[in-house]
């Protein structure tokens, strides 16, 4: 039998199809973005979430829009990473881009749409976050000062609870335990990029939970619920000038006024202050497991956010350990003044021979 190259094609496939790996060469056809569509709907997201895909979809990931799914290499998609890095210099909005992508592409291997996952950029979907900043107590009351009577005892709740802003807009009067100084965050109520607020569940299940107040915080509480919270059990506990729950958008506009008055830095943010009790809260002996249940977090690596360690920490540390080196060596120094003490002592009362003299002899 004379071999040729169609039948040695033809060959390839029959093995391709008996190992059930062929694949329709139009299989891949399917155009990229509304593809991506579908794998959004399809999926149960948080509101949040859906808007976040929507958004990476429209600004980062447009380039592969009018694309078939098998026209997506891995060279283009090293080519798109490196472009969005270059242009936009949003290291972490690229990372959470290529993670979007790099999910859509599994599932469409999974339906068979495509043979291999054109993302294999190791570690592109990851980003290096910097040390998060913090804020003193100085600062933390400045602020409340400077943002006005009204959104004071938010910024309180978001350092000292420390609640989330989508926590912070969920809570009602009848969470509010005046007399114990306790919260009760039952609900969540972030607000879309369309500026509609949503109520659901919070951001997980440890996220329902009861927040147990500093003392100092029952005056702010009282004065809030006096003077600023909607009335009856179902009121909300924060709400604008006109009456309606408090938005995003003036919120963030009166938090960055306040931190230019006082001189923060820009890429301090109110989320800022949550990280801040928690820094303070575990500088004050919380264990790791307070902390999970005071942050409402599920997980140790979430939790461990908040094992914060900056210079003053560290200067701090370094002080405790010179404090008990000095202590030890105090101690082993006496020890030996002690002992050294003694052996003299016992010389003493010996006569070079080794006889024993008594005292006085």
């Amino acid at each position: 039998m004379i071999r040729t190259p169609i039948s040695d094609w033809l060959a390839e496939k029959r093995t391709e199809i008996r190992r059930g790996e062929w694949r329709d060469p139009d299989s891949g056809a399917v155009g990229f973005r509304a593809y991506a569509d579908k794998w959004v709907d399809e999926r149960e997201l948080a509101p949040l979430t859906r808007d976040l895909y929507r958004y990476l979809l429209d600004k980062y990931l447009f380039p592969f829009a009018e694309s078939d799914l098998d026209e997506i290499t891995a060279p283009l998609v090293r080519e798109w990473r490196a472009d969005r890095l270059r242009t936009t210099n949003a290291k972490t909005m690229t990372a959470e881009a290529y993670r979007l992508l790099k999910a859509i592409m599994e599932t469409a291997v999974d339906d068979e749409l495509i043979t291999r996952n054109p993302c294999r950029i190791k570690g592109a979907g990851k980003e290096k976050a910097a040390e998060r900043r913090i804020a003193t107590v100085d600062q933390v009351d400045a602020l409340a000062n400077a943002i006005g009577m009204r959104r004071r005892l938010m910024v309180y709740l978001g350092a000292y609870g420390p609640l989330r802003p989508e926590e912070l807009a969920g809570l009602r009067r009848r969470d509010v335990d005046l007399a114990n100084l306790r919260l009760r965050v039952r609900l969540a109520e972030p607000e879309r990029m369309n500026g509609r607020r949503v109520q659901g569940d919070t951001k997980s299940e440890a996220g329902t939970r009861t927040v147990i107040l500093p003392a100092f915080l029952r005056r702010e509480l009282r004065w809030h619920l006096e003077s600023y919270a909607e009335p009856g059990p179902d009121g909300l506990l924060f709400v604008g000038e006109k009456g309606a729950p408090f938005r995003r958008s003036t919120f963030g506009r009166k938090w960055r006024k306040a931190r230019e008055i006082l001189g923060m830095p820009e890429g301090f943010r109110f989320y800022g202050l949550r990280h801040t009790g928690h820094t303070l809260s575990t500088r004050s002996g919380a264990t790791l497991k307070d902390t999970m249940v005071r942050a409402g977090q599920s997980s140790e690596k979430a939790a461990l956010i908040y094992q914060h360690s900056d210079d003053e920490r560290q200067e701090e540390v370094a002080a405790g350990l010179d404090v008990t080196v000095r202590k030890a060596r105090e101690e082993a120094a006496r020890k030996a003044a002690d002992k050294r003490s003694g052996t003299d002592l016992a010389r003493g009362c010996c006569d070079h021979s080794g006889q024993h003299k008594g005292p006085g002899l």
